[in-house]
């Protein structure tokens, strides 16, 4: 009975050994994504009402931007939700998540390009700054609270199979920021010849969407699936 009166819960779980369970009150799943939100949000207004740029025409200076407004929001955040606490200090989860920033970024653009990315000096830029932006959709979260533990990792992505809030958190919006990038980048062989069809133009704007919706999806799951993993837990 007191396990249900705290608002985070560390419980070995069924799944593994040495997964533990780790929740938090939907309130804060709400209050998380909202900021994250908001720094999207503001980024692009910055980049239409102070630099006068945009995504279609500017889009390396625009990711740019992009990444150094939400990046930072991102780990900062995460980083208060690390595993072991007690053992991990806050300054040490958000050294794991900016380290893990250029191994993500690494890792999407390396994916984009298998797909059919344009490679050369022309689309660097565009496909450096798309990566990074990439990688605090999809690897920086996980770092930050989960560091190198390869249990988590494989649980969230490979299995897809989240145990409690936060990996609802970290699993749900990267994968579906990953689903919208390849939606996003139907578009762009078809001959419509519209500038929103040049990489990484409309890949970005799927991305982000798929982010938006998955961040949605875990504030859903920690409504109404978590409490049954706190009955079942307990």
């Amino acid at each position: 009975m007191k396990n249900k009166k705290k608002k985070v819960h560390n419980m070995k779980s069924t799944t593994g050994e040495n997964d533990v369970v780790q929740n938090i009150s939907p309130m804060k799943v709400v209050v998380s994504h909202l900021i994250c939100v908001i720094a999207l949000g503001s980024s692009f207004w910055m980049a239409h009402n102070v630099y006068s740029i945009n995504l279609i025409h500017n889009p390396a200076h625009t990711l740019r931007l992009l990444s150094l407004i939400h990046i930072p929001v991102v780990i900062l955040i995460y980083s208060s939700f690390r595993k072991d606490k007690n053992q991990n200090s806050y300054l040490k989860a958000v050294a794991r998540g900016l380290l893990a920033l250029p191994v993500g970024a690494v890792v999407n653009a390396l994916g984009a390009i298998a797909l059919g990315a344009p490679v050369g000096t022309l689309y660097f830029l565009r496909t450096l700054n798309w990566s990074l932006l990439m990688s605090a959709f999809t690897f920086v979260p996980a770092a930050s609270v989960y560091g190198s533990s390869w249990g988590s990792w494989h649980r969230i992505y490979a299995q897809t199979k989240p145990i409690g809030s936060i990996d609802y958190m970290i699993c749900l919006p990267a994968h579906a920021a990953v689903i919208g990038a390849w939606f996003g980048a139907w578009p762009m062989p078809l001959d419509w010849e519209r500038t929103w069809q040049e990489w990484p133009i409309c890949v970005t704007y799927g991305a982000i969407i798929g982010y938006l919706v998955g961040m949605l999806a875990s504030i859903c799951s920690s409504v109404f699936h978590v409490p049954h993993l706190h009955m079942k837990g307990d």
